[in-house]
């Protein structure tokens, strides 16, 4: 079956079964932060951008991406937004794991994104179906609320500069 997408902004067609789930069509493009963690949807370790909003690749059918925006951590960590949450992120002493970043990067992302003033209650429902294995909740709370002050004053330097 051929799928086509735009994956980390480049059109191509995925090759793939129609029970194929997204996580192991990704991994065979060879985009391995993209991790098989629960295979339930649940740790986060598979998340993706799908269209602008994070999901757990491993329970989605690759049929159901066609014609879908994907962004994978690999293409997203050249953004200055990935910049501002390694940022608040260092801050807050989290470490980057390896295995649970693309959940903590992208729910971090979400939370940037759709909320003007991020609180400490909306962060905490927002990552609290994570399966942290090298934070605890209340420090990557606050590594996002830092991510949140590193964004605000990039985005006022930017402002500051066009003026």
């Amino acid at each position: 079956m051929k799928i086509p997408v735009t994956l980390n902004d480049t059109k191509i067609v995925l090759e793939a079964e129609p029970g194929d789930k997204l996580l192991n069509v990704l991994r065979r493009q060879n985009l391995l932060s993209v991790k098989c963690g629960c295979s339930k949807g649940h740790c986060g370790a598979c998340t993706v951008l799908l269209d602008g909003k994070p999901v757990p690749s491993c329970i989605v059918p690759v049929a159901l991406s066609r014609d879908s925006k994907i962004t994978t951590l690999e293409y997203f960590s050249k953004s200055e937004e990935y910049q501002d949450i390694l940022s608040g992120f260092k801050k807050a002493g989290i470490t980057m794991c390896g295995f649970c970043n693309a959940g903590k990067v992208f729910s971090a992302w979400h939370i940037l994104s759709t909320s003007m003033k991020p609180d400490r209650k909306m962060i905490c429902e927002e990552v609290q179906h994570l399966s942290l294995c090298c934070t605890n909740t209340d420090i990557l709370i606050n590594g996002i609320l830092y991510a949140f002050d590193f964004k605000v004053q990039r985005m006022g330097a930017q402002k500051n500069a066009k003026n």
